[in-house]
Protein backbone atom coordinates (compact mmCIF):
# COMPACT_ATOMS: atom_id res chain seq x y z
CA UNK A 1 0.00 0.00 0.00
CA UNK A 2 1.13 3.18 -1.01
CA UNK A 3 1.12 5.79 1.53
CA UNK A 4 -1.16 8.85 1.54
CA UNK A 5 0.56 12.23 1.54
CA UNK A 6 -0.27 14.40 4.50
CA UNK A 7 -1.60 18.04 3.93
CA UNK A 8 1.25 20.45 5.16
CA UNK A 9 0.68 21.89 8.29
CA UNK A 10 1.47 25.60 9.45
CA UNK A 11 2.77 27.17 12.92
CA UNK A 12 -0.68 27.68 13.86
CA UNK A 13 -1.28 24.21 12.78
CA UNK A 14 -4.00 24.60 10.00
CA UNK A 15 -3.98 22.19 7.47
CA UNK A 16 -3.50 24.38 4.45
CA UNK A 17 -6.55 23.50 3.04
CA UNK A 18 -7.78 25.76 6.27
CA UNK A 19 -5.93 28.60 5.02
CA UNK A 20 -8.48 31.38 3.80
CA UNK A 21 -8.42 31.92 0.17
CA UNK A 22 -6.70 34.63 -1.67
CA UNK A 23 -8.19 38.12 -2.83
CA UNK A 24 -10.13 37.27 -5.90
CA UNK A 25 -9.73 39.16 -9.19
CA UNK A 26 -12.77 41.23 -8.60
CA UNK A 27 -11.18 42.49 -5.38
CA UNK A 28 -7.27 42.82 -6.45
CA UNK A 29 -9.21 44.69 -10.18
CA UNK A 30 -11.00 46.73 -7.54
CA UNK A 31 -7.93 47.94 -6.02
CA UNK A 32 -6.42 48.57 -9.61
CA UNK A 33 -9.32 50.52 -10.53
CA UNK A 34 -9.67 52.70 -6.74
CA UNK A 35 -6.19 53.75 -7.63
CA UNK A 36 -7.06 55.03 -11.13
CA UNK A 37 -10.57 56.30 -9.96
CA UNK A 38 -8.31 58.14 -7.36
CA UNK A 39 -5.87 59.33 -9.80
CA UNK A 40 -8.46 60.47 -12.26
CA UNK A 41 -10.51 62.43 -9.44
CA UNK A 42 -7.53 64.10 -8.59
CA UNK A 43 -6.36 65.32 -11.85
CA UNK A 44 -10.30 66.27 -12.15
CA UNK A 45 -10.63 68.21 -8.74
CA UNK A 46 -7.49 69.69 -9.80
CA UNK A 47 -8.63 71.42 -13.10
CA UNK A 48 -12.23 72.38 -11.23
CA UNK A 49 -10.46 73.82 -8.78
CA UNK A 50 -8.42 75.74 -11.01
CA UNK A 51 -11.28 76.95 -13.20
CA UNK A 52 -12.70 77.96 -9.42
CA UNK A 53 -9.98 80.00 -9.02
CA UNK A 54 -8.79 81.74 -12.00
CA UNK A 55 -13.07 82.52 -12.31
CA UNK A 56 -15.20 81.67 -9.91
CA UNK A 57 -18.21 82.81 -12.18
CA UNK A 58 -17.95 79.99 -13.86
CA UNK A 59 -20.19 78.34 -11.28
CA UNK A 60 -23.68 78.89 -10.95
CA UNK A 61 -24.71 81.27 -7.52
CA UNK A 62 -26.45 79.43 -5.20
CA UNK A 63 -28.85 82.30 -3.35
CA UNK A 64 -29.62 80.91 0.43
CA UNK A 65 -27.50 77.95 1.19
CA UNK A 66 -26.64 77.14 4.50
CA UNK A 67 -23.30 75.83 3.44
CA UNK A 68 -21.89 79.08 1.53
CA UNK A 69 -18.40 79.38 0.95
CA UNK A 70 -16.61 81.62 -1.66
CA UNK A 71 -16.08 80.02 -4.92
CA UNK A 72 -12.36 80.98 -4.63
CA UNK A 73 -12.37 79.01 -1.32
CA UNK A 74 -13.90 76.02 -2.79
CA UNK A 75 -11.41 76.16 -5.83
CA UNK A 76 -8.49 76.06 -3.27
CA UNK A 77 -10.17 73.16 -1.43
CA UNK A 78 -10.44 70.78 -4.44
CA UNK A 79 -6.92 72.35 -5.61
CA UNK A 80 -5.68 70.73 -2.70
CA UNK A 81 -7.58 67.43 -2.28
CA UNK A 82 -6.75 67.09 -5.85
CA UNK A 83 -3.11 66.83 -5.53
CA UNK A 84 -3.57 64.71 -2.57
CA UNK A 85 -5.68 62.92 -5.01
CA UNK A 86 -3.51 62.05 -7.50
CA UNK A 87 -0.41 61.50 -5.06
CA UNK A 88 -2.16 58.69 -3.12
CA UNK A 89 -4.13 57.25 -6.66
CA UNK A 90 -0.45 56.94 -8.09
CA UNK A 91 0.89 54.95 -4.85
CA UNK A 92 -2.43 52.65 -4.64
CA UNK A 93 -1.31 51.93 -8.45
CA UNK A 94 2.32 51.34 -6.73
CA UNK A 95 1.29 48.79 -4.11
CA UNK A 96 2.06 51.12 -1.42
CA UNK A 97 -0.12 49.69 1.90
CA UNK A 98 -0.52 53.12 3.56
CA UNK A 99 -1.63 54.92 0.22
CA UNK A 100 -4.51 52.27 0.77
CA UNK A 101 -5.84 53.93 4.17
CA UNK A 102 -5.07 56.91 2.83
CA UNK A 103 -7.02 56.63 -0.10
CA UNK A 104 -10.13 55.45 1.97
CA UNK A 105 -9.40 58.29 4.45
CA UNK A 106 -9.52 60.53 1.34
CA UNK A 107 -12.53 59.03 -0.28
CA UNK A 108 -14.49 59.91 2.91
CA UNK A 109 -13.47 63.82 3.10
CA UNK A 110 -14.10 63.56 -0.93
CA UNK A 111 -17.69 62.21 0.17
CA UNK A 112 -18.39 64.96 2.75
CA UNK A 113 -17.18 67.80 0.03
CA UNK A 114 -19.14 66.57 -2.48
CA UNK A 115 -21.71 66.60 -0.17
CA UNK A 116 -20.92 70.06 0.28
CA UNK A 117 -20.56 71.26 -3.24
CA UNK A 118 -24.22 69.41 -4.30
CA UNK A 119 -25.67 73.11 -5.19
CA UNK A 120 -23.26 74.03 -7.28
CA UNK A 121 -23.41 70.95 -9.28
CA UNK A 122 -25.58 68.31 -8.71
CA UNK A 123 -25.46 65.95 -11.21
CA UNK A 124 -21.43 65.46 -10.78
CA UNK A 125 -21.47 65.47 -6.97
CA UNK A 126 -23.42 62.71 -7.02
CA UNK A 127 -21.45 60.48 -9.57
CA UNK A 128 -18.28 61.42 -7.67
CA UNK A 129 -19.71 60.34 -4.14
CA UNK A 130 -20.63 57.06 -5.86
CA UNK A 131 -16.96 56.43 -7.13
CA UNK A 132 -15.85 57.54 -3.63
CA UNK A 133 -18.13 54.62 -1.95
CA UNK A 134 -16.77 52.23 -4.78
CA UNK A 135 -12.94 53.55 -3.49
CA UNK A 136 -13.95 53.10 0.06
CA UNK A 137 -15.17 49.74 -0.25
CA UNK A 138 -12.47 48.27 -2.93
CA UNK A 139 -9.55 49.54 -0.53
CA UNK A 140 -11.48 47.95 2.48
CA UNK A 141 -11.92 44.52 1.52
CA UNK A 142 -8.54 44.12 -0.21
CA UNK A 143 -5.59 42.16 1.95
CA UNK A 144 -2.21 42.36 0.55
CA UNK A 145 -0.44 38.80 -0.03
CA UNK A 146 1.57 37.57 3.17
CA UNK A 147 -0.53 39.85 5.48
CA UNK A 148 -1.65 37.56 8.29
CA UNK A 149 -5.66 37.77 8.66
CA UNK A 150 -7.84 36.23 11.57
CA UNK A 151 -10.61 34.28 10.71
Amino acid sequence: MTEQPQPKRDSAHRTSAQQPPANSGWVTGGVTFAGVLLLLNGILAVFEGISAIAKDDIYVRVGAYIYKINLTGWGWILLIVGVIGIVVGAFILRGAAWARVGGIVLAAISIVLQFLFLPYQPIWSIIVIAMDIFVIWALSVYHAEGRSRTV
